[in-house]
């Protein structure tokens, strides 16, 4: 990936959706920045909480500090904050936003995040694991590997133009995945059958090749997706 544009540049070259964003049309784009900034605010703190060798009297009003900042939030009623896709193989196309992914999202704290782009029939990306996704000693956890797969082939079989589920995800370990480096994804759209799509990745650290994985995606109707979005925001709102 170019070093030429920002992360959130590269991130925005993906976010198209079929589906209008409600909240989009009527805020200034300033809010996504401050959303955005926020999130890697608490990246930062999420890191620095989880390996951290502080004392006590560091810890003593933390907690306090952020349950008034929660505290905040609570008059205002819970959404998500973009209409999109929390998962990429749900779009259709290698389109987003993918802002509220667990994976992907530069507005979502639990995401790394991944950086994830199209060249051509391929899907690319780097990420960098940090200590809150440690599994084996300095190496990341093979869950963690495993969604990072899912996320990966789920956006690469985006490219065949049709929304899908994962049906099977076969994940092959090679090595063990270390945190704190980047890391390089390559998937690849290998056949389209029927319902079918199959797609292959890789996930290699410098040169060495940390895992590969087998996806097999099921084809679903749009209007069923559209119809679990609905429910969604119905039981939010009820």
């Amino acid at each position: 990936m170019s070093d030429a544009a920002s992360e959130p540049e590269r991130h925005d070259r993906l976010v198209r959706s079929p589906w209008p964003d409600r909240l989009s049309d009527a805020e200034p784009p300033e809010r996504r920045v401050e959303v955005r900034r926020l999130a890697n605010a608490l990246r930062k703190v999420i890191e620095k909480f989880v390996a951290t060798t502080a004392p006590l009297e560091v810890f003593q009003g933390v907690a306090d500090d952020l349950e008034e900042i929660a505290a905040r939030f609570d008059e205002y009623p819970q959404e998500h904050l973009f209409v999109g896709f929390a998962e990429a193989a749900n779009a259709g196309d290698s389109d987003g936003p993918f802002d509220n992914s667990p994976l992907m999202g530069l507005s979502n704290p639990l995401a790394p995040p991944l950086l994830l782009e199209r060249l051509g029939d391929r899907v690319v990306g780097t990420v960098t694991c940090g200590s809150a996704y440690e599994g084996p000693p300095g190496h990341v956890h093979g869950g963690f590997v495993a969604a990072m797969f899912d996320e990966l082939l789920g956006l690469t079989q985006s490219l065949s133009g049709k929304h899908g589920m994962t049906g099977r995800l076969v994940v092959h370990y090679r090595s063990p995945t270390p945190l704190h480096t980047e890391l390089r994804l390559e998937g690849t759209l290998d056949r389209a059958e029927g319902r079918k799509i199959r797609c292959t990745g890789r996930l290699h650290a410098g040169d060495v090749l940390c895992a590969e994985a087998e996806g097999l995606f099921i084809t679903v109707d749009f209007e069923r997706l559209k119809a679990m979005v609905d429910a969604r925001d119905a039981g939010r709102l009820s």
